[in-house]
């Protein structure tokens, strides 16, 4: 874990092969994307993602998250699984991940269980390492 000073230096959507939900939008169900999410939005369900996902400083999402990589400015309540995860310093995450890397700025906020992912668990694809941990308990 790593705590950094304020930034303002978060990802910003990069249009190029990013699905983007806007200010405004409320989006519920299951997403599974082979490219970049940026969400500004509300979404409620389940999220499944081999990209980045970056929840943006209006985003909020409430369920669970599968991805490589995720960034949060917004508000994340439920589970997060993902190898690397950033907390930025308007972030908000409530609940419980799963995770190789997680970073946390100055200001970033966290409450809920956290589990590191170990090696094994890293190699497999986000969802397979997901299932078997489900499995586990």
């Amino acid at each position: 874990m790593a705590i950094f000073n304020h930034s303002d230096n978060a990802p910003t959507p990069n249009n190029n092969n990013t699905t983007i939900i806007t200010e405004g939008s409320f989006i519920k169900g299951e997403m599974k994307l082979d490219c970049n999410l940026y969400i500004d939005g509300e979404f409620e369900g389940t999220i499944i993602s081999k990209k980045l996902v970056t929840i943006g400083k209006s985003g909020k999402v409430r369920g669970e998250i599968q991805t490589d990589h995720i960034v949060v400015q917004g508000l994340v309540e439920g589970s997060i699984d993902a190898n690397r995860l950033e907390i930025m310093a308007a972030g908000k995450v409530l609940g419980s991940i799963v995770s190789s890397e997680l970073i946390i700025e100055a200001q970033g906020h966290f409450e809920g269980d956290s589990k590191i992912k170990n090696k094994e668990m890293k190699n497999k694809p986000v969802n397979t390492a997901l299932n078997e941990k489900k499995k586990e308990a």
